[in-house]
């Protein structure tokens, strides 16, 4: 799979979960993953920081991966998150996940372990040289506490072929644009804040991993393929109607606030039916939050909800 394939809007989607957070929906991920094509998302991302993956089994994750490429049956890209804070474990998962038939895997930084930059371009060379699949680096050190430097993302480029895209959760537009001037097209570039896809597309980025996209696949979609075909004023109106919902959806943890208001768009009848549960040592969305989430979703323009 070339490059160029990973743009547009790739929905890191939500592991939905029955009522007490036990087992995995998957009624209610078949749904999602139907809704997000529906709505003309680029790609999906399953067992990322979105769905939940520390808390999965290695049991459950493969077989949520295998269950969204098996419902997506190629009509969109499926990559897969298989980064952990083990470089075998990584292994192992992204094999796994080839197995199951992925387009892709995203690997995030080593967490909790701080390695070094040397440690890191170590544990991403390595995947890829055991795994033969595109490979979208994740960089979010506000969770993963490392963070990968642009010079030793330069090495990764220079050693690992197959490692083609970055997802950039540093919440720094400059990052972003220091990448963009030293790799040029050797390494697409794609927001891994809902809120900077727009700043972040301008310099060259080619779309973002979304978590609003969940909620609403559309609207999201709309953004990044008006700014791809050049439409800017199309797509900064599209960027702002969806402003107080990037900040809603991060207002606690992610992905609660996500969860809740799918939840509440199913009662509603406007979605599917969709558990907020999320699993220890993450909460589901407080009554307060639910609260203003369940106005915002009450007045949301139309360009936003359809």
């Amino acid at each position: 799979m070339s490059r160029t394939t990973f743009q547009g809007t790739l929905t890191a989607i939500v592991t939905p979960f029955t009522q007490d957070g036990s087992e995995v929906d998957f009624v209610a991920l078949d749904a999602l993953v139907e809704a997000q094509i529906a709505g003309g998302v680029s790609g999906l991302v399953p067992c990322g920081t979105t769905g939940e993956a520390p808390t999965l089994s290695d049991e459950e994750q493969i077989a949520v991966i295998r269950r969204v490429v098996e419902r997506t049956k190629g009509r969109v890209p499926v990559v897969a998150g298989t980064g952990s804070f083990s470089t075998k474990k990584t292994i192992a998962a992204s094999l796994a996940a080839k197995d199951a038939g992925v387009d892709g895997v995203m690997v995030v930084m080593p967490y909790y372990n701080k390695p070094s930059q040397d440690g890191m371009r170590a544990h991403v060379v390595a995947v890829a040289e055991k795994v033969e699949l595109p490979i979208i680096l994740y960089n979010i050190p506000g969770r993963s506490v490392v963070d990968l430097a642009v010079d030793t993302t330069e090495k990764i480029c220079q050693d690992a072929p197959n490692v083609v895209a970055m997802k950039e959760a540093t919440g720094n537009v400059l990052r972003c644009q220091e990448l963009l001037h030293r790799l040029g097209d050797r390494l697409t570039v794609l927001s891994g804040d809902d809120g900077l896809t727009v700043p972040m597309m301008s310099l060259g980025a080619k779309g973002v991993i979304s978590v609003t996209s969940n909620v609403f696949p559309k609207a999201v979609s709309t953004v990044t393929t008006a700014w791809l075909e050049g439409r800017v004023e199309d797509a900064r109106r599209a960027h702002f109607a969806l402003l107080d919902f990037h900040a809603a959806f991060f207002v606690e943890p992610n992905p609660a606030p996500a969860k809740a208001a799918l939840h509440i768009l199913g009662k509603r009848g406007q979605s599917f039916a969709m558990s907020p549960a999320v699993r220890g040592p993450m909460l589901a969305a407080s009554p307060a939050l639910t609260a203003k989430l369940e106005a915002l979703l009450e007045r949301a323009p139309l360009g936003v909800r359809s």
